[in-house]
């Protein structure tokens, strides 16, 4: 029976997403533009949110229509995640919409290449206030939803940069290590609750962020497979949400070993 429990998954499993209350915040490019696509095509119901309205628009136009041809039923939600007022007004236009949101999934980053030769105050302060203090903003609004429907998933997106030291990622890697733990602390208190927590921790994606890198990013994928593993590991229930298997399996790895290989596995992967 032990066993049992521990092969479990930690979270609801989702077995359908047609007509499932989505809300995608940070879509207008990248792995949440990809989401937001496939959601549509599997029928879920998508409220999309980033700074861009004209981008959120595209992305939705891309898709068409849903299975059989249904009309999507989508909500375009232009906002700025520095701002709590701004994340709250989304959510009462999906309540007032929908009278509900079953996942959230926050998708909002920044990031700035930085290392310590270059280090940019201002562009730090910047990366963690959208990184880390904008996923604080959005549980502010979600969370007392989420709460009273004792019911729903909240998926945090960080990266693998988060479980450890890596180049260039001086900044952006302290909010993702964040976003990690924050998720991990959440679903000790959501769980009990009836709502599933997860966090995705990708590799390297193909995305506009990642086209601006100037090093090598081992197991590149693209914003397509991405949005196809994190929808595949939310319907099983998982907690952690990783890939590509092949590279975030042997980061995992390195973790148990001494530091010292870390360092030198990490060097010679980037060339850094």
């Amino acid at each position: 029976m032990w066993l049992d429990a521990l092969l479990a998954p930690l979270n609801p499993r989702v077995d359908d997403w047609r007509d499932r209350r989505v809300w995608l915040v940070g879509a207008s490019s990248g792995i949440g533009a990809a989401l937001a696509r496939e959601l549509a095509r599997r029928g879920a119901r998508i409220a999309v949110s980033a700074r861009r309205e004209q981008s959120l628009h595209a992305v939705l136009d891309e898709v068409g229509t849903g299975p059989d041809q249904r009309a999507i039923d989508a909500l375009v939600l232009p906002l700025d995640v520095t701002n709590p007022a701004a994340l709250a007004a989304a959510r009462d236009a999906i309540v007032a919409a929908w009278g509900g949101v079953d996942t959230v999934i926050w998708l909002a980053a920044l990031w700035v290449p930085m290392r310590a030769e270059d280090f940019d105050l201002a562009a730090a302060r910047r990366t963690i206030e959208i990184n880390q203090i904008g996923a604080l903003n959005l549980l502010a609004a979600v969370l007392p939803v989420l709460l009273d429907q004792g019911q729903g998933n909240l998926v945090l997106t960080a990266s693998v940069a988060g479980w450890g030291g890596m180049p260039k990622a001086l900044a952006y890697g302290q909010t993702k290590a964040a976003l990690n733990h924050l998720a991990e602390t959440l679903w000790l208190d959501l769980h009990p609750r009836g709502i599933g927590v997860a966090v995705v921790n990708p590799g390297f994606v193909d995305t506009p962020a990642t086209a601006t890198n100037t090093f090598q990013m081992p197991a590149l994928i693209s914003a397509d497979e991405a949005a196809n593993r994190i929808l595949a590991g939310i319907s099983a229930g998982q907690f952690n949400i990783h890939f590509p298997r092949r590279f975030t399996g042997m980061l995992k790895f390195l973790r148990l070993l001494p530091i010292r290989c870390w360092f030198a596995v990490i060097r010679r992967t980037t060339g850094l």
